[in-house]
């Protein structure tokens, strides 16, 4: 007799089968993973510097306004990856 959970995942299965990653897929996943983490590296750098220079003088308005641009840049970063992620995984 089987589970709940093994039912549960028949079902799913059957919906939207599990997609197999070769190694070459793997591969491009991983170098898209690096490309983008130095990507949002870099942009972090140039906003944390902007973010010390207004700190300094005192600039708190345009400290919090470079914190959004930061969670916005890395939003739009993440978004971009995990969309040319998804092209590869489905490109099968």
């Amino acid at each position: 007799m089987k589970s709940a959970y093994e039912l549960a995942m028949e079902r799913l299965n059957k919906k939207s089968p599990a997609v197999k990653v070769t190694d070459k897929q793997k591969q491009e996943l991983a170098e898209i993973d690096s490309k983008y983490a130095a990507k949002y590296a870099e942009r972090e750098l140039l906003l944390k510097e902007e973010m010390n220079k207004a700190m300094a003088k005192g600039d708190y308005e345009a400290l919090g306004q470079l914190e959004k641009q930061l969670v916005s840049d890395r939003k739009s970063i993440e978004a971009e990856k995990e969309e040319k992620k998804e092209k590869i995984r489905t490109r099968g």
